[in-house]
């Protein structure tokens, strides 16, 4: 607030006191330059939840924001952080569609490709483990195993048991998760950008089912 703006809401008897060299003029602008740094702060609010632009420090806090501070794990003030601010800034600019993904092989793999950099993350659903996922983890990412067993646990349905292995382990039975309806398999490339949403089929004409009498 500039100190004119200040000055015009004194009263008239202390817009007059506060000529050029009194005290009350010093103590105006020692009020504008106190208002500065927050002016200067409001003026640009919008950079603090930009995750690109907001300050290093505070891209985890705002993982909190689309549910993905499990990435984090327990905050440890002497210890270095999980991830590079870069991978935490994805993870939030992404964190709609992460959500909307949650709980299928595809909103898995992309959590881990933006959390790790690293593609060619590989789910398998053993035939003989119903309800058990085996993520196959690249070598390249081997180095993050803690990270990505927390995204693992997050991003799993409720009812699913899940175990995190390197890449050369021996596959486990059955096919992998993450093939579509028909059989066929996903491509394996980044996921980011492949989500596709098959159009609803053409629902039947209204009458009598085939089973009932017309």
């Amino acid at each position: 607030m500039r100190r004119a703006a200040i000055e015009r809401l004194l009263p008239a008897a202390y817009q007059r006191a506060a000529g050029p060299g009194s005290v009350l003029a010093a103590l105006l602008d020692v009020m504008e330059a106190l208002h500065a740094p927050d002016e200067a702060l409001l003026a640009d609010v919008d950079v603090l939840f930009d995750p690109y632009r907001t300050p290093a420090g505070f891209a985890g806090y705002l993982t909190r924001w689309v549910a993905m501070d499990h990435v984090l794990g327990p905050p440890r003030p002497d210890g270095p952080p999980p991830l590079p601010v870069g991978r935490l800034r994805d993870l939030v600019a992404h964190g709609a569609l992460l959500a909307r993904w949650r709980g299928t092989p595809y909103g898995m793999r992309t959590a881990l490709e933006l959390a790790t950099g690293v593609t060619g993350f590989v789910l398998d659903e053993p035939a003989d483990r119903p309800f058990h996922l085996v993520v196959r983890v690249p070598e390249a990412a081997a180095g993050l195993l803690t990270v990505v067993t927390r995204i693992v646990a997050a991003e799993k349905p409720a009812a699913v048991t899940a175990e995190v292995v390197l890449a050369d382990a021996p596959p486990a039975g059955g096919r992998p998760a993450d093939a579509d309806s028909d059989g066929g398999p996903v491509p394996y490339g980044p996921a980011v950008g492949r989500a596709t949403v098959p159009a609803p089929g053409p629902l039947p004409p209204p009458g009598p089912s085939p089973e009932e009498p017309s």
